[in-house]
């Protein structure tokens, strides 16, 4: 270890190192880069669930490369005469069908698409006659681009010559998936702008130096889109591809443990250049102070993630590779490629402020070693005090909703959200999307029976079989993806169930939303557990303690629950969200127990550090004194990047982000500022245990 530090830091050897990190980096974005994903990923649930079951039996019938696009048209008041002649055209019958107005236009475009072998049904106008639909088959693609030029053109057709006063609205399964892809459309490119801005604002104000902060920017950066690239590869290995949210994340991730990083290893380096000459020689001891820290954070973060590989669904998994996969490349730029950076420039690098050889660390007498011996003296009033605001914080997580409806998961709504919540109020909500229930056919009669039998089934209709098997088309009267949907799909599941002979099994978008519901329920039950074991012993060997770990595991799962009802309370009193996404408590989680960790590792190593020479007490407030800047400036830093996770349009990652935002800044301004002290303090050697090198 003591060689590589050597050849990173070296006089001669730091350009080499730079020059490597340049050729790995070319790699990156050359032979090695990932291609571009034109395809839309799967829901990722295991081959086991029904749903899936459902569609692979659903590939057995005609019309399975079949897809819709549903055309809503919408008026204040009931449609007048000539209104209706458009949506439906004229009877004609020697052709014994209706002919001319709209229909006519999606006909003449959708057998473009099928080569001459559609059908489209006259416009449906509902009881009020105030809404009318129109159901548009088509082609099933897996293209973006295709899906969404072709709801582009649509929209076009749709509107064409609408009658004044009528609202057009395309949504149905082709409208949601093009609207989904719109809502992505430049969101890279903002969320890494906001991200910039934001580690170069803070990095300014951190280091008050016009060049400093460009390089942890530079490294860290390069960093982001490495990890852009060989994380896509990595999780092509393992046949997953990842959507926009995981990368809008590994973005998010890499900046602000990369930088945290940077501004750990620039703070011990700085340091070090007051009492030693040679820069080459600060840096060397620095990297030895700070580098089993940033390796035990990111470690703990990647081994985090990690865990996600035993999740049900195949987004938490392809989280876990991907974002794993970027710590360790940030872990690797903070520990080699920015130690060479800084030597290589020199103490120039610091102007204004330039820490000369000799110069007195003004940090033993700062504001941190002020607080440090003020919590010494009260440790356990400063304790409880600390514990009541967690606790009264937390104790608003008691009224947690979760599960977000289709119309609910979009920060701005689309087009085929408003589209299906008009649809919804004018007809059964499921009309959109029916519930598909696949069944023997000789007992498909009996399940039809079965199915109308059960609450909230508006209707059921055979309406494709072959040989062995039917096609049932449910409607639900509940709202997509609503605790009315999912009941009237257990409901149901249940009844189609005792038919005998009849294999029924159940599918569709509810079906298929449910059970990734009660996925993430289980992801959650394996991959909490794992993570609170594996942080747990990453601090048992780095600390070589037991008690330390414990405690701080303690205080690290008191601040998650303090974010949760801290961010629910912002997310029904301020934002209006009706409940927390499925994702947002198994990615929070992961994140605060992980990044939390990492400011009580930065604190604790140092405080073991300076234990051995002046005691466990005298110890805490020295760490206290030397790490408490630059782990606040990490921790602002790191809230900062999280929230810009906002400027995303999903409000899954805006809830991620609020409460990873809050988890931070507790983490940094009152558990390690406040609370591991005060416990450190109330254990005196203890804190060790079981060590006795250590004295109180």
């Amino acid at each position: 270890m003591n060689g590589l530090i050597s050849f990173i830091t070296g006089r001669k050897t730091a350009w080499v190192t730079l020059l490597l990190g340049l050729i790995f980096a070319g790699l990156a974005f050359g032979p090695l880069k990932a291609a571009s994903t034109e395809t839309n990923p799967g829901v990722g649930l295991p081959a086991t669930a029904e749903s899936v079951i459902v569609d692979e039996k659903l590939a057995e019938l005609p019309g399975s490369d079949s897809t819709a696009a549903v055309i809503v048209y919408a008026s204040d008041s009931e449609f007048s005469e000539e209104a209706i002649t458009w949506l439906q055209g004229t009877f004609d019958p020697m052709a014994g069908m209706p002919t001319g107005g709209v229909n006519e236009k999606f006909l003449e475009f959708t057998n473009a698409e099928l080569n001459g072998s559609a059908f489209v049904p006259p416009a449906q106008i509902s009881d009020d006659g105030k809404v009318a639909v129109v159901t548009v088959p088509l082609e099933k693609s897996d293209e973006t681009e295709v899906i969404t030029d072709r709801v582009a053109e649509l929209r076009e057709i749709a509107d064409d010559g609408a009658p004044a006063g009528i609202d057009v609205y395309v949504t149905g399964p082709e409208g949601f998936q093009a609207d989904i892809a719109g809502v992505f459309a430049g969101a890279d490119f903002t969320l890494l702008l906001s991200t910039v801005v934001v580690v170069a604002v803070l990095l300014l104000i951190t280091y008050r130096s016009p060049v400093l902060w460009l390089i942890p920017l530079l490294v860290v950066g390069t960093a982001d889109g490495m990890a852009g690239q060989l994380a896509r590869q990595v999780a092509n290995l393992f046949g997953i591809t990842p959507d926009a949210s995981v990368t809008g994340i590994l973005s998010v991730l890499v900046f602000g443990a990369g930088t945290n990083y940077a501004l750990l290893l620039i703070a011990r380096y700085r340091e070090e250049l007051l009492g030693i000459e040679d820069r080459h020689e600060a840096m060397a001891k620095a990297l030895r102070g700070a580098g089993p820290a940033i390796i035990a954070s990111g470690g703990t973060v990647t081994l985090a993630l990690l865990t996600l590989s035993f999740a049900d669904l195949a987004g938490n998994r392809a989280l876990g590779i991907v974002c794993a996969t970027g710590v360790v490349i940030a872990m690797i730029s903070a520990l080699a490629v920015l130690p060479a950076a800084l030597v290589v420039f020199g103490r120039g690098l610091f102007w204004p402020f330039v820490p000369k050889f000799g110069g007195v660390n003004k940090s033993d007498s700062g504001l941190w070693a002020k607080l440090g011996r003020g919590v010494s003296k009260k440790p356990v009033a400063v304790s409880v005090i600390g514990v009541l605001i967690l606790g009264a914080l937390a104790a608003g997580a008691g009224g947690i909703q979760v599960g977000l409806s289709s119309s609910d998961r979009f920060l701005k709504t689309p087009e085929a959200v408003v589209g299906s919540e008009v649809l919804a109020e004018a007809f059964p909500a499921g009309s959109t999307s029916p519930t598909i229930v696949v069944s023997n056919l000789e007992k498909a009669d009996s399940v039809v029976a079965a199915a109308l039998t059960v609450d909230g089934v508006a209707s059921a209709e055979v309406t494709a079989s072959n040989d062995s098997i039917a096609r049932i088309d449910v409607i639900l009267d509940g709202a997509a993806q609503s605790e009315e949907a999912n009941a009237s799909i257990v409901a149901l599941r249940e009844a189609v169930g005792t038919v005998g002979g009849a294999d029924a099994a159940v599918g569709g978008q509810d079906a298929q939303a449910l059970e990734v519901k009660e996925a993430y329920a289980h992801d959650q039950l394996i991959v909490i557990p794992l993570i609170l074991l594996l942080v747990f012993l990453v601090l048992v060997l780095l600390l070589r303690a037991i008690v330390a770990p414990v405690l701080l595991l303690v205080t690290v799962v008191a601040s998650f629950f303090a974010s949760m009802g801290a961010g629910w309370f912002l997310f029904v009193n301020v934002f209006g969200f009706p409940a927390l996404d499925l994702s947002v408590f198994l990615y929070s989680f992961l994140f605060l127990v992980a990044l939390g960790v990492d400011y009580n590792i930065f604190l604790v190593t140092r405080a073991k550090e300076e234990a051995e020479l002046l005691g466990t007490k005298q110890g805490m407030i020295k760490a206290l004194s030397s790490t408490g800047g630059v782990i606040t400036s990490a921790g602002i830093l790191l809230a900062a990047v999280f929230a810009v996770l906002g400027v995303l349009p999903l409000v899954a990652l805006a809830q991620i982000g609020v409460i990873v935002c809050i988890g931070v800044l507790l983490d940094t301004l009152l558990v390690r500022t406040v609370i591991v002290p005060a416990l450190a303090f109330m254990t005196k050697k203890t804190f060790f245990w079981p060590s006795k090198k250590y004295q109180d």
